[in-house]
């Protein structure tokens, strides 16, 4: 079988499945595994999968506002988060109070954030673990359930405890950005976490790749209208940039 034949028939079988493990695939067309995961991640780079922890589910699934756990998200997307995270940073100054939500976008500016005089504001476990090495920052965890999947505290603890701050910046990412329909969450309780996020805050950042765009999730979260800047990759169409511009977000491409 050709290679650009097996790439179809890849992509044909996720789609069908919704998911599917590296070994599964290997099996199929009795190639290795390690061929299979250079085919997963050259279709990854096209936008036709979503590679995820040991295979791939498709966009559609994605697109659906599956809530994939965090071990699994830390791996898709990674140079476009690693990228968006780095542009992020570039907003951030000394003595700034910001928001960082649960998103491994997040997680990446954490990890790029230099220690300087900051306060920070977050209901991300990773971020927390991740600030502590951080002499000059000031980490400010919001109470809550723990919700396992994306260790995240959100729950009516949570959404209170935000109405005791303001910040001048919140930097989130979201599962989905449609100009009609604003910006969505996969669920119920990380869409109300990220309400409270947006009323706290001067400048609201939206953190997403352009896999995001178009995409309208389970659960909505606000208007693009309560968005002030967006932080994306250079790959987001014309169109869709000029579409956000019209309503008056700044965008930045990483």
């Amino acid at each position: 079988m050709l290679v650009a034949e097996r790439h179809k028939k890849i992509v044909e079988i996720v789609n069908e499945r919704k998911s599917v493990r590296v070994t599964e695939l290997a099996k199929m067309f009795s190639v290795t595994d390690e061929t299979i995961r250079r085919d997963l991640e050259k279709l990854e780079r096209e936008s036709k999968i979503v590679r995820s922890h040991g295979g791939a589910i498709s966009l559609e699934q994605q697109g659906d506002g599956l809530d994939l756990p965090v071990h699994e998200r830390e791996i898709m997307f990674v140079e476009e988060k690693k990228q968006i995270a780095a542009e992020a940073v570039k907003h951030i100054a000394e003595n700034d109070k910001i928001l960082l939500d649960a998103s491994t976008t997040a997680w990446y500016v954490a990890r790029n954030l230099p220690n300087i005089p900051l306060t920070v504001l977050t209901n991300s476990v990773k971020v927390i673990l991740e600030l502590s090495q951080k002499s000059n920052i000031t980490v400010i965890s919001i109470g809550g359930n723990v919700q396992n999947r994306s260790l995240s505290y959100v729950g009516p603890l949570a959404e209170k405890y935000l109405d005791n701050y303001h910040v001048n910046k919140a930097f989130l990412s979201c599962k989905g950005i449609h100009l009609e329909r604003g910006i969505s969450e996969s669920n119920e309780q990380q869409a109300r976490v990220k309400q409270k996020m947006l009323e706290i805050a001067d400048v609201t950042y939206i953190m997403a790749n352009h896999q995001k765009f178009g995409v309208q999730a389970f659960t909505h979260v606000a208007s693009l209208a309560t968005i002030d800047r967006l932080i994306t990759n250079s790959k987001l169409p014309s169109e869709i940039v000029n579409g956000l511009k019209e309503v008056n977000i700044e965008v930045f491409e990483a």
